[in-house]
């Protein structure tokens, strides 16, 4: 990968204007929040939304965690979001519906702007993309190239199933999660997300379950709606100690084959060839950015 993005296992939507969520987001344990100005805000409330997610944004970043702001579409007040919560403490906007690279880069083009104005370092703000429209995904590439602001995608589960007319299941939502993480791995991005729906969070056990399909497609992450969702995220987006263990190991070895001239070779009853080394380099790399992220356990959630 050539762009160096910020791998975050676990992103907690929390409605922008709701004080007693926002408030207590950075004890949740995620990596980090997502303040929701769309589908959590009613229409009649969206700039009361703006106005608290500038002072939620500063609050949340002063005690460590990761702010991204999902804003609405740039034709329905998305542009009046970003000229409200574009600054240094928001390192990522999640753009909502995304249907073609032109509304990508419509926005990267309103960020350009708004980061000069402010006296901002170029390209501080990103943005995660998402999928979903079934109209999207012939041009997932296109999109995935639109702007080098962009930092990954996601399939939106539920928006997505409706355009498509199917349930939000793992087995119907497989295929495009699959589209979208090869688009994102041929474009250098990260792909977040999993096949199944993010609106079932008392389901734990299928919620796991999505979440290791997930990552067996390749995902990095992905969005939580509840806070009780983020220890799973947490716990699968993280390699276990036996698979650190086992690629640390088969890294010395491939170390030692590749002094003596062995392009492959074998390692715990396994052929080891190229391939099998760029994946253990790549676990390895989440693991080291878990162990960065290392937060203590949240706090018990009071009802």
């Amino acid at each position: 990968m050539s762009r160096t993005f910020p791998v975050w296992r676990s992103l907690l939507f929390v409605p922008a204007h709701i004080s007693k969520f926002t408030d207590k987001v950075h004890e949740r344990g995620a990596d980090a929040c997502i303040l929701d100005l769309e589908d959590a805000v009613a229409p009649g409330l969206k700039a009361q939304a703006r106005e608290a997610a500038v002072v939620a944004a500063e609050g949340i970043a002063s005690r460590g965690l990761d702010v991204l702001v999902r804003i609405n579409e740039p034709d329905n007040g998305g542009l009046l979001d970003l000229q409200a919560i574009v600054s240094p403490v928001v390192c990522a906007v999640v753009l909502p519906k995304v249907a073609s690279a032109e509304g990508v880069r419509l926005v990267a083009l309103q960020l350009d702007r708004l980061e000069t104005e402010r006296g901002m370092p170029a390209g501080h703000t990103l943005i995660l993309a998402q999928i979903e429209d079934v109209a999207a995904l012939p041009l997932l590439d296109e999109i995935a190239g639109a702007s080098p602001r962009l930092m990954g995608m996601s399939l939106g589960p539920e928006d997505f199933s409706v355009s498509a007319s199917m349930e939000p299941t793992a087995e119907t939502l497989l295929w495009p999660n699959q589209q979208v993480a090869f688009a994102c791995r041929r474009a250098g991005l990260l792909p977040f997300g999993f096949p199944g729906s993010i609106a079932d969070f008392s389901d734990l056990p299928r919620f796991r379950h999505s979440i290791v399909l997930g990552r067996q497609l390749g995902m990095v992450g992905a969005f939580c709606i509840h806070p009780g969702q983020v220890a799973t995220l947490n716990d699968v987006f993280t390699p276990s100690d036996a698979e650190v263990e086992y690629t640390v190991g088969l890294l010395s070895e491939f170390a030692t084959a590749e002094a003596e001239g062995r392009g492959a070779f074998a390692y715990r009853g396994k052929m080891i060839d190229a391939p099998v080394v760029a994946r253990a380099r790549e676990l390895l790399a989440r693991h080291l950015s878990a162990e960065q992220r290392r937060q203590p356990l949240p706090t018990p959630i009071r009802e």
